[in-house]
């Protein structure tokens, strides 16, 4: 069994260099940044073992140091999500994220900017059926954190993506924008953190909360420095 594990990652780790790095410009409003894209596989063809998630990520950050996330802020209103509250809180209602939205109410919000909290690689990119709409999902490196050394974000209800799949982005980077579902759902942001990478994209609500922390303590414990 520990073979087999050693050579899916080695094969994952090939796969991942089977790459040409591009640069390209970001289309959204907000300032450009220096991107380059991976070939990333299907959430479900990646580890979902930490030790053997953590070696996949690490054949890449260690290539792309300067996108270790070197601090976090808030997906809406950045950096400290100015013009929005937490409509409803991780753990409430057993939630496994939080919901953002305007404070203007409605779909006020609807196409406002969003935001890669931190640098990372996004590792998905999809329009997710049965109320999920568009969802972002990147995983962050924290090179010094003294619990984690990785982390992912889930950004979801998506009207619009900004960005693709396997592309390294910055901190304070537009992903997308606010949307509805498909109308499903009144404008808000649904965005989860995780330190179980590479999970399914799940239910959204759950008793069982193991793989997933609240956002906003995160956030505020890990801010950037500067």
């Amino acid at each position: 069994m520990a073979k087999l594990a050693l050579l899916f990652v080695i094969s994952g780790v090939l796969y991942f260099f089977s790459f040409n790095p591009s640069t390209r410009a970001n289309n959204s409003n907000t300032p450009e940044f220096d991107t380059h894209h991976f070939a990333i596989p299907p959430i479900a063809d990646l580890p979902n073992l930490k030790k053997t998630s953590n070696l996949f990520y690490d054949s890449i950050f260690s290539q792309n140091k300067s996108f270790e996330s070197e601090g976090f802020d808030f997906p809406v209103g950045k950096p400290d999500a100015t013009n929005y509250f937490n409509a409803q809180l991780f753990g409430e209602n057993y939630h496994l994220g939080e919901d953002w939205n305007g404070i203007r109410g409605g779909n006020t919000d609807l196409g406002d900017q969003v935001y890669s909290i931190a640098d990372g690689l996004v590792t998905f990119t999809e329009d997710v059926c049965c109320g999920w709409g568009n969802i972002v999902r990147i995983v962050h490196k924290l090179p010094d954190h003294p619990k984690f050394s990785y982390v992912e974000s889930l950004y979801a209800h998506m009207h619009n993506i900004n960005v693709s799949n396997g592309e390294l982005v910055k901190r304070g980077q537009q992903v997308g924008t606010i949307g509805t579902a498909h109308g499903r759902y009144s404008a808000h942001l649904h965005f989860e953190m995780r330190d179980f990478l590479n999970l399914p994209i799940g239910q959204g609500y759950s008793e069982d909360q193991r793989g997933y922390f609240s956002p906003t303590d995160f956030i505020n414990k890990n801010r950037p420095s500067e």
